[in-house]
């Protein structure tokens, strides 16, 4: 392997093992607070049984059906029904949907299954608290309310009931007393007077509460409306789906099948409208017909019989054969002309009526084509009027496509009529001819002939209309099975929720302690690994110090061993190549950016750990407004110090301690409290302290106040050979490592290196978790580190 290969792939294993160190870091960081997840997930999963015990399955029930769409057939079959103007109406399919949504065909269902009427049942642990069942029992239910006369509005009102036996109940008023009541007993209250009516089943409920939700219809309508989705299955066909969700699968069956049937019910009766109009017409003509028809008839039995009449001339049969071929030809123009007229009046009235004249025994194309059309816009506009009033916008195009078509109409009328004049004329004229030529023929003969054509004329129209009629009683009967159901309402098993309501329930468990958790973290201001370290200043870490409850005193002895102990020793290491591996004569000032950050804590341990490695120590307590040090290694406050040998009252025997009688350690307090300690700490006296301290020390550690303080620290890092920086996990604000780069930057103080002090690895999520059991031999201590730090794991 080349030399490129081996550093990309020792680069590569690099890269990884920082991201498994980075994953187990952020692992660990969240299963610190385990008492968390654990509360968490205990209240989700306590929520989601709550949940599943109210919990009612919802049944999506479908249907569908499929809409003809007679526009794109093929008309052969009605090709026959041309000549009374009487074709199929197309039907657009979104018109449809709306009639199948419409407000009318919903109210009839509220209205037919009683819907605005909802029957619960209280049953068992988890039913609402008032009562309120969460058992729907709709026509299962042990009783029925009717309402015999409504005098106020039924929106949000109720009746409650015990049921006692079959006959009788105990009925809770609304002041929250009851009373003893018996089925089929009238009572009138806000909203009317009503009673209760038993079922059959009324035994099966003894002793169970029962609750009657009652709404107004229309109310009840809108909501109806509102939830029924109706689409087309595909942009290709006519199949519509019709879905409604419910959790009584019955009633959602029953809402959806009355639909459908109420649909084919006003779909049949719009469509055969003009047709239904078509055969009253010829029904009330056949029936005058046919009794003009039999009194012709038995005048002529008569006539023959009372003049002995047995045969008429050949003469006379020709001219009674030509009177009655135009007779029928001028019945034929008259009836034309009367419906032209019929025609004219509705077109000239500008009325919208749904009762469109029909255009029987006109052959005219045109016409017939103009009057199928506006029947399809009249019944477009008669269902856009089920559901929104005319003023509405949505009018106004099918409005002036009515008045165009009534406009052709009148127009194919005009001339229409002019024609059927003329024909008339002549046809009148011929008969003229024809009734002179029999002037000539005998009496007896010539009467008979009038009587003949008469009954003749009427025969002819009779059998004329017969025709017609079965005609446009076989277009009716076909247009009764136009639509088509594909699938009656069902309804499939609900999935069981209790899989996935327990799984949502965990997710919320896990998720809801990680988005605390991080969402504390990410808000955070404060320092909490050494990466927030180093993404600011280019400073090294030097000590990496744990977390120490006894912070108020000096943790390292020779006899003792534990994390943070180790971790001290390990600093002490360090200072030694630090200092560029001096053995003796080496300054150490300890420091940090604000109070409570632990300075004075390493600076005691930091010098003891140097004095148990045989280094001559001595600490300087510099730190003059708020002196820690020497309460730590339990030594007299009061003791001549700093202050009292810069100001030339003490010499330095006067203010060397020894810490311990057979210790390497001293310390030089601060001594009493001044009121110009930055002055102070500018005379050489200091300095020459320093220096004279160097010739009999190994180690100088000066405990100063904090930087961003007060200039105390900027002055003493002028003595000293190495700075150590502390930072508390937790608790230094980012913010201050802008301060320290900016001192770094300036070179206010030299040779710095970083403490990360109190760190709470496992609880931040960062580094490893130090561990004390392997330096105890205390075998009890198992549970404690487990269960002492409980209330810190939230």
């Amino acid at each position: 392997m080349s030399t490129q290969q081996a550093q990309f792939t020792t680069y590569i294993i690099g890269e990884t093992k920082k991201s498994d160190e980075n994953w187990k870091e952020i692992l660990g960081r969240y299963l610190f607070h385990w008492p968390l997840f654990l509360i968490a997930l205990v209240f989700t999963i306590a929520l989601a049984f709550v949940y599943l015990k109210r919990y009612k399955p919802v049944y999506d029930i479908k249907a569908t059906l499929i809409v003809k769409d007679d526009s794109k057939s093929t008309n052969s079959k009605g090709q026959p029904l041309d000549d009374i103007g009487l074709t199929n109406n197309a039907q657009l399919i979104d018109n449809e949907i709306k009639v199948l949504k419409s407000r009318q065909l919903v109210n009839e269902i509220v209205n037919d299954l009683g819907l605005w009427v909802t029957y619960y049942r209280k049953d068992g642990l988890f039913s609402n608290s008032d009562g309120l069942a969460t058992l729907d029992m709709y026509k299962d239910a042990p009783v029925k309310f009717v309402l015999l006369k409504k005098t106020g509005k039924l929106d949000n009102e109720g009746v409650k009931i015990r049921i006692i036996d079959a006959k009788s109940f105990t009925l809770y008023l609304p002041d929250k007393s009851t009373k003893i009541a018996s089925f089929n007993e009238v009572f009138t209250n806000s909203f009317g007077t009503w009673k209760l009516i038993p079922s059959r089943n009324i035994l099966q409920s003894k002793d169970k509460i029962l609750f009657m939700a009652i709404s107004e219809p229309e109310t009840k309508t809108l909501e109806l409306q509102q939830s029924i989705d109706a689409s087309l299955s595909s942009k290709l066909g006519t199949a519509i789906d019709l879905t409604v969700s419910d959790i009584n699968d019955k009633r959602g069956r029953d809402i959806l099948n009355g639909l459908i049937s109420g649909y084919y019910a006003s779909s049949s009766d719009e469509k055969n409208r003009e047709l239904k109009n078509t055969l009253d017409f010829l029904d009330q003509r056949l029936a005058s017909l046919n009794g003009d028809l039999s009194t012709a008839e038995s005048g002529i039995e008569n006539f023959k019989s009372s003049k002995g009449l047995t045969d008429i001339s050949s003469q006379t049969k020709i001219s009674l054969e030509n009177l009655q071929a135009n007779d029928a030809k001028l019945n034929e123009a008259n009836l034309q002309l009367s419906v032209i007229n019929g025609i004219e009046s509705y077109v000239n009235s500008g009325a919208n009526s749904n009762k469109i004249p029909s255009a029987i025994g006109i052959s005219d194309a045109a016409l017939s084509s103009s009057i199928e059309k506006l029947a399809n816009l009249q019944l477009t506009h008669d269902k856009m009027a089920a559901d929104m009033p005319e003023s509405n916008p949505e009018f106004d195009p099918i409005n002036r496509q009515i008045k165009t078509t009534r406009a052709m109409i009148k127009e194919s009328v005009k001339n229409i009529k002019s024609n059927l004049l003329d024909t008339r004329n002549k046809l009148q004229s011929y008969n003229n001819k024809f009734e002179s030529s029999i002037r000539d023929i005998p009496t007896d003969e010539r009467q008979f002939v009038n009587i003949k054509r008469q009954q003749s004329s009427k025969e002819n129209t009779y059998t004329y209309l017969l025709q017609k009629r079965e005609e446009v009683a076989v277009k009716y009967a076909s247009n009764l099975s136009n639509n088509r159901i594909v699938d009656n309402a069902y309804s499939e098993e609900p999935k069981d929720p209790k899989a996935l309501t327990y799984a949502i329930a965990f997710v919320f468990g896990l998720g809801l302690p990680i988005g605390v958790i991080y969402g504390r973290g990410a808000l955070s201001t404060k320092i909490i690994s050494a990466q927030d370290i180093s993404d600011v200043v280019e400073i090294p870490v030097v000590g990496e110090l744990p977390y120490e409850k006894s912070a108020e005193s000096t943790t390292i002895s020779s006899n003792k061993q534990n994390a943070i102990s180790e971790e001290l020793r390990a600093l002490r290491i360090k200072l030694h190549y630090l200092h560029g591996k001096r053995e003796t004569g080496r300054v150490t000032l300890v420091t940090s950016s604000v109070s409570k950050e632990g300075k004075s804590f390493i600076s005691a341990n930091i010098s003891k750990a140097l004095s148990l490695a045989f280094k001559k120590t001595v600490i300087l307590e510099l730190d003059m407004r708020k002196p820690k040090v020497a309460e730590y290694f339990g030594l007299s406050a009061t003791h001549k110090g700093l202050s009292e040998y810069l100001n030339g009252k003490a010499n330095i025997a006067d203010i060397i301690q020894q810490v311990d009688k057979n210790s390497n350690l001293s310390l030089i307090s601060c001594g009493s409290i001044v009121d110009n300690p930055s002055e102070l700490l500018e005379k050489r006296e200091l300095a020459k302290l320093i220096d004279k301290l160097k010739e009999d020390f190994d180690d100088i550690i000066i405990d100063s106040p904090p930087a961003h303080l007060v200039p105390d620290a900027i002055i003493l890092s002028r003595l000293s050979d190495l700075t150590l920086y502390v930072v508390r996990q937790g608790y230094t604000d980012k913010k201050e490592l802008q301060f320290l780069k900016q001192l770094q930057n300036q070179s206010q103080i030299n040779n710095i290196g970083i403490v990360f002090n109190s760190l709470q690895r496992v609880k931040y999520g960062y580094g490893y978790q130090y561990d004390d059991s392997y330096y105890s031999n205390n075998s009890s201590s198992f549970l404690k580190p487990v269960f002492g730090d409980f209330k810190s794991r939230f």
